[in-house]
C-alpha cells in the first residue's frame, strides 16, 4: 500500500506545513509530480502529490486550478514559497479548504527533488514490506499444504490471510470445502452462472467482481488442458497486491494438490481393479496381498453403480470398492447393505445382488449388473436382483434384446401372407402343452385345421415344435410382447 500524505508531512527534514484540509491527510501518495503548468492534469493519473511554485498562477486561477486537481484525484498540492511567492496565496488556501484538497507549504529551503526522493524511498519501503508479507503468507500456505488435510488446510489458511470467505469448488460448482464467513456456502449457488460462463470460454480465465459491500475473485484450477475446479475468494475490501499474490499462491498449491489427488486416485483405482479381477478368478489370498487389507469374511452384497462422481461414490460406499468396466463395484458386508443402498441411490443408479460368498463373487456381479440394467431401462435409482427374480424368468431378460430376438424368430409366421392366425394357433398349441383337442377348442376350430396350421408353422420356422427347447424359445418370444 502506498504511503499516506500524513506520513510524508511527518518527515521533519522536509519541513512541510499543512495549510488546508488537514483532515484529508490519510490519502495515499502514489507519486510526486512537479509542474508549473496552469493545467497539469493531462499528465496525471491520480494519487500524485503535485508540487508547484505558482510561477504561472495568479490569484484568479485558484478556484479552477484546485478544482481540476480534485477532479483528477490528486492526493494533495505542495506549494513552494520563496521564489514567485513569499507565502502561499490566501486564495489557494481557501479554495483548497473548500474543496477538501490538502494544501502543503513547502519551505524555501526544501528542494522539490528532496520531496520526490522521500516519497520514492517510502514507496520502495512499502513494496519491500508487501513482498515480505506476501512471502510470509506463502510460507504459511505451504505449511498448510503439508498438513494431512491438505487442500482443506489451504482453504482455511487463505480465509484467514484475506480476512474473508473462501470456497473450493469442483468442476461442476459443487462445494468441496468452505471457510471463512458463514455465507460462504450460500455464495456457491450465486457463482454457478459465472462458472458456466468461464467454462464456456474453453480456456477459463480468472474472474473479478465487486459490489459496494464485497469484492470477489474466482480462479480456475487445473490449467488450460484440464479443468479441475475453481477457487472463489471474497472479502469486504478491495484486494491489495499482496492479497492477489496470496490468492495466486493458494491457487497454485490447490491445483498441485488436485492433480496429485487425481493421480493418487487413478493409481489406487488400478490396484483395486486388479484385486477385483483376482477375486472374480477365485484368488482371494493374492487379492488381499495386493490390497494390503483383509476382505469381509461373511457374505457380501455386490453393488454395480453408475455415477457422474465415481471417485466420490467410491469413497462414500462402505466395504471394498473398485472401478470395473465403466462402473463402480462395491462388495458391501450384508449388515451394511441398507446404508450402502441409500448412498448409491442418492448419487446415481445402482443394482444389487443377493448376498453371496466371495467364492461366488462372479455370480453376484452378474446379478448386480443385471439389476443395474433394469434400473437404467426403467429410470429407477436402485433395483435389487431379488426383485427381478420375484417377477419370473422373463424379468431377467434385457427388454430390447428379447424383443429383437422375438421379432426375428416370429418373422416367418408374420410374413406368411395375411395368415396372422398362425401365431395365435402356435400360442394356443403351446399353452395347451401340445394337446390338440384342448388347443382347437380354445381357438374354436376343428383339430384337423389346427394340425394343418401347426404343420405349416413348423415348415415356415424350420423347427420341430415337439422339441422342448423349441417350445421354450417360442413361448418366450410370444410372451415378451412382440406378438
Amino acid at each position: 500500500m502506498a504511503p499516506t500524505l500524513r506520513r510524508v508531512v511527518a518527515m521533519a527534514p522536509l519541513r512541510l506545513r499543512v495549510l488546508a484540509a488537514a483532515g484529508e491527510l490519510d490519502r495515499p501518495v502514489r507519486w510526486v509530480a512537479v509542474s508549473e503548468l496552469e493545467d497539469p492534469t493531462p499528465y496525471l493519473e491520480g494519487g500524485e502529490l503535485v508540487l508547484t511554485t505558482g510561477t504561472r498562477l495568479g490569484a484568479y486561477d485558484a478556484g479552477p486550478y484546485i478544482s481540476r486537481l480534485v477532479a483528477k484525484g490528486a492526493a494533495g498540492l505542495g506549494f513552494g514559497v520563496g521564489l514567485s511567492h513569499e507565502e502561499v496565496p490566501e486564495e489557494y488556501v481557501r479554495a483548497a479548504e473548500a474543496r477538501g484538497l490538502p494544501l502543503i507549504e513547502v519551505h524555501r529551503d526544501t528542494p522539490f527533488i528532496a520531496v520526490g526522493k522521500a516519497v520514492s524511498e517510502l514507496l520502495a519501503a512499502e513494496q519491500h514490506e508487501e513482498l515480505g508479507r506476501a512471502f510470509a503468507a506463502q510460507g504459511r500456505l505451504t505449511r498448510a499444504a503439508l498438513q494431512p488435510e491438505g487442500m482443506h488446510a489451504i482453504v482455511d489458511r487463505l480465509a484467514k490471510e484475506v480476512d474473508g470467505w473462501v470456497l473450493l469448488l469442483d468442476e461442476g460448482g459443487g462445494v468441496l470445502h468452505a471457510a471463512g464467513a458463514v455465507v460462504a456456502r450460500r455464495k456457491a449457488r450465486a457463482l454457478l452462472p459465472e462458472l458456466d460462463r468461464l467454462r464456456a470460454t474453453g480456456a477459463p480465465a480468472s474472474l473479478s467482481a465487486a459490489t459496494p459491500d464485497e469484492h470477489v475473485v474466482v480462479q480456475p484450477l487445473g490449467g488450460h488442458r484440464r479443468l479441475r475446479g475453481f477457487l472463489a475468494v471474497g472479502c469486504a475490501r478491495p484486494f491489495t497486491p499482496v492479497a492477489h499474490t496470496v490468492v495466486n499462491a493458494a491457487g497454485s498449491l490447490l491445483t498441485l494438490a488436485l492433480e496429485q489427488s487425481r493421480a493418487r486416485f487413478a493409481a489406487e483405482a488400478r490396484v483395486r481393479t486388479a484385486a477385483l479381477r483376482l477375486l472374480l478368478a477365485g484368488d482371494r489370498a493374492t487379492a488381499e496381498d495386493v490390497l494390503g487389507e483383509e476382505l469381509p469374511a461373511g457374505p457380501v452384497v455386490v453393488f454395480a453403480c453408475r455415477s457422474d462422481d465415481a471417485e466420490g461414490l467410491g469413497d462414500a460406499l462402505p466395504g471394498f470398492t473398485a472401478p470395473w468396466r465403466g462402473l463402480v463395484v462395491a462388495l458391501v458386508p450384508e449388515a451394511q447393505a441398507g446404508r450402502a443402498a441409500a448412498i448409491a441411490a442418492e448419487r446415481g443408479r445402482a443394482g444389487t445382488s443377493d448376498p453371496v460368498a466371495l467364492d461366488a463373487l462372479a455370480a453376484g456381479l452378474r446379478q448386480a449388473e443385471r439389476a443395474l440394467e433394469r434400473a437404467t431401462a426403467t429410470g429407477t435409482a436402485l433395483v435389487r436382483f431379488r426383485e427381478l427374480a420375484g417377477q419370473g424368468l422373463l424379468a431377467l431378460l434385457d427388454p430390447e434384446a428379447a424383443a429383437a430376438y422375438a421379432e426375428a424368430l416370429l418373422a416367418p409366421l408374420r410374413e406368411h401372407g395375411s395368415r396372422a392366425d398362425l401365431i395365435e394357433s402356435v400360442r394356443a398349441y403351446l399353452a395347451a402343452n401340445g394337446h390338440w383337442d384342448a388347443a382347437a377348442q380354445r381357438l374354436g376350430v376343428h383339430r384337423h385345421t389346427l394340425r394343418y396350421r401347426i404343420r405349416k408353422a413348423t415348415e415356415l420356422l424350420g423347427r420341430d415344435l415337439d422339441d422342448p427347447a423349441t417350445r421354450a424359445e417360442l413361448w418366450v418370444a410370444l410372451s415378451v410382447g412382440a406378438a
